[in-house]
């Protein structure tokens, strides 16, 4: 289920990120469960991406989970992938994508208008938004609340600048994915029965979705910084992609997790040298009520730096 491509080097972001969206943001309504067509360049794949088949799949039996990976060097055009035109829940890492369609098309006058809620209005997980009941909160807080600390009633606050459920999904169909699925608010859309096709998303899909608002054009370039800087001032990230790259590497990412299992992470990771790489990790076990695991994410992490460093 894995493999590492290779496209010439020269070719510039926008061009990867378009073929990116072409291949990977095909409408589908039901689980793929077979891998997509190997591109005749991973003929010519090194050594190393043998190991790691073994190391995607040895990871998927030691924690008897189902595991999916989207990953993309955006200065070689490579790509690492296992299971990633599967579905799974997105669980909180839709507030990431809803965070930048907020930035994309709001006014400054918007992003400083107070919205007031009650103590009613309060979800059970609202670390910050529960501090600020009297008072009320900006719309610019209450994205750094959704992003930053996965703050479940800030992200339902923020539904309601974007048309709820139906309005992002709109919004990201018109950005070009055909895949993301948004139908239901928090904490409703955490729920992740296997099978069901609501509230789900790929990999590839989101992976490509976050390249275009940090590192593609779908954002203006203040508004792309602002959204860069919820992501990399995360604080509910270190034991997942961040705890698989080598220290020094900076990284921006939004978590997520929910039934049967589930724990994603989607990233853009800046190395020490070189261009950024995308990552998108997502994992459920199958089992209602069982525990998620942040290590599957980190090692599967450490699997993609191997694979392309």
């Amino acid at each position: 289920m894995f493999f590492a491509s290779q496209r010439p080097a020269g070719l510039a972001l926008p061009v990867v990120l378009a073929v990116a969206l072409l291949s990977g943001c095909g409408n589908s309504d039901s689980d793929s469960t077979s891998a997509p067509a190997v591109p005749a360049t991973a003929a010519s794949a090194s050594a190393a991406s043998t190991t790691d088949i073994a190391a995607f799949d040895d990871l998927e039996r030691e924690y008897r989970a189902r595991l999916g990976v989207y990953a993309l060097d955006t200065g070689s055009g490579r790509t690492v992938a296992h299971r990633q035109d599967e579905r799974f829940a997105h669980a909180s890492t839709f507030k990431a994508l809803q965070a930048a369609v907020v930035l994309r098309d709001a006014s400054d006058q918007d992003l400083r208008r107070v919205v007031k809620y009650k103590t009613s209005d309060l979800l059970e997980y609202a670390p910050i938004t529960s501090k600020h009941v009297t008072t009320g909160m900006t719309v610019s807080d209450l994205l750094a609340a959704s992003v930053q600390y996965s703050d479940n009633t800030a992200a339902n606050l923020l539904f309601k600048e974007v048309g709820g459920p139906d309005g992002l999904e709109r919004k990201l169909r018109e950005l070009g994915d055909e895949t993301t699925n948004v139908d239901r608010i928090e904490p409703h859309l955490n729920e992740a029965t296997p099978g069901d096709a609501r509230d789900t998303s790929t990999p590839r899909a989101l992976g490509t979705d976050l390249a275009q608002f940090v590192l593609g054009d779908a954002l203006p370039a203040e508004r792309r910084k602002t959204f860069t800087d919820l992501l990399v001032g995360n604080t509910t990230g270190d034991t997942y992609i961040r705890a698989g790259v080598p220290d020094g590497w900076k990284v921006g990412d939004k978590t997520g997790s929910g039934g049967y299992g589930t724990r994603n992470d989607i990233a853009v990771v800046w190395p020490k040298t070189g261009e950024p790489i995308i990552i998108a990790v997502q994992s459920d076990r199958g089992v209602k009520d069982a525990e998620s695991q942040d290590a599957l994410i980190a090692e599967a992490t450490e699997a993609v730096v191997a694979a392309l460093r």
